[in-house]
C-alpha cells in the first residue's frame, strides 16, 4: 500500500495551532507527518513554504519551542512524525541537547537537506541509541555510484526529490522522473517516498506507481491558510497516495 505523507510548517499561524494542524492531517488519513522547522534561509524550499516559515518566525517560533510543544502533546498523536529542518537551528540548539529533546518529543526521523552524506557523521553520532532516523535525499541527478553510497546504511526512508529545483507546484512529471523513482526503489532496502511539487491526487497516484509513498507539502501549507476543508479532498484514500 502506498504511504501518504504530508508536510506543513510548524508555527505558521502561531504555535498554539500545532496540535490542531497535526490532528487535522491525522484525521485526513496521512500515514506520516513531516513537520517543517522555520528557518530564514531555506535553500530547498519554494515561495509557499518560504512564506510559511517567515510567518512562523514572525511569531518567534523556534526549534526549541516546537520540540517542547510536541513533547506536551505527543500522547495525543497517533501517527509518526519527522522533522524537516536545516542544520543551523540544530547546531545552535546544541547537538546533544537536540538529540535528547527530539527523542523525548517522539521524533521518528530528521531530514536535513543541507547536510551531505560526507558531513552526516556528527549528527549520526549524537542520534545513536535513539529511534530517530536520518533520512537521506536522492535526486534526479544522483549517479548510480552516489546512490549506492546513499543507500548504504540508509534509515527510515529515502526522500526521492522529483524536480531539479525547490518545492512548489509542478505542471507535470516526465518519464525521467518515473524511471528515476523505479531506479531508486529497485536498489533500496528501505521505503522510497517521492516529494516536491505534488499538488493533486492524480499526481500522487502517478508517482505512487513507482515508489512506496508520496509527500505533499506546499499544497497543504496553502490549504491551512486558505482552504482548510480541502485537505481531506487532497489526501488520497488508503489505496492511493499523498505528498510535497
Amino acid at each position: 500500500m502506498i504511504k501518504r505523507l504530508s508536510r506543513y510548517m510548524a508555527g505558521d499561524g502561531g504555535l498554539d495551532k500545532l496540535a490542531f494542524q497535526i490532528k487535522t492531517l491525522e484525521e485526513a488519513g496521512v500515514d506520516l507527518i513531516e513537520i517543517g522547522i522555520p528557518f530564514s534561509d531555506p535553500a530547498a524550499d519554494g515561495p509557499v513554504i518560504q512564506r510559511a516559515g517567515l510567518r512562523a518566525l514572525e511569531h518567534n517560533v523556534s526549534l526549541r519551542d516546537i520540540l517542547q510543544k510536541l513533547t506536551e502533546i505527543k500522547d495525543e498523536i497517533n501517527v509518526p512524525y519527522v522533522l524537516m529542518t536545516y542544520y543551523n537551528p540544530v547546531f545552535n540548539y546544541g547537538l546533544g541537547q537536540f538529540a535528547k529533546d527530539a527523542d523525548a518529543a517522539n521524533i521518528s526521523g530528521i531530514i536535513v537537506p543541507d547536510v551531505p552524506l560526507e558531513e552526516e557523521a556528527e549528527l549520526k553520532t549524537v542520534l545513536k541509541g535513539s529511534d530517530i532516523a536520518i533520512i537521506r535525499l536522492a535526486t534526479l541527478t544522483t549517479s548510480d555510484d552516489r546512490l549506492k553510497e546513499l543507500l548504504d546504511e540508509a534509515e527510515g526512508f529515502i526522500y526521492a526529490v522529483t524536480v531539479n529545483g525547490v518545492t512548489g507546484k509542478q505542471a507535470g512529471y516526465s518519464q525521467e522522473v518515473f524511471d528515476n523513482l523505479s531506479r531508486i526503489k529497485n536498489k533500496s532496502k528501505v521505503p522510497v517516498c517521492a516529494g516536491f511539487g505534488i499538488n493533486s491526487r492524480d499526481a500522487a497516484a502517478a508517482l505512487g506507481e513507482h515508489c512506496d509513498g508520496v509527500i505533499v507539502g506546499s499544497a497543504i501549507v496553502e490549504m491551512f491558510n486558505n482552504a482548510e476543508d480541502n485537505i481531506k479532498k487532497l489526501i488520497p484514500k488508503k489505496n492511493a497516495v499523498h505528498a510535497k
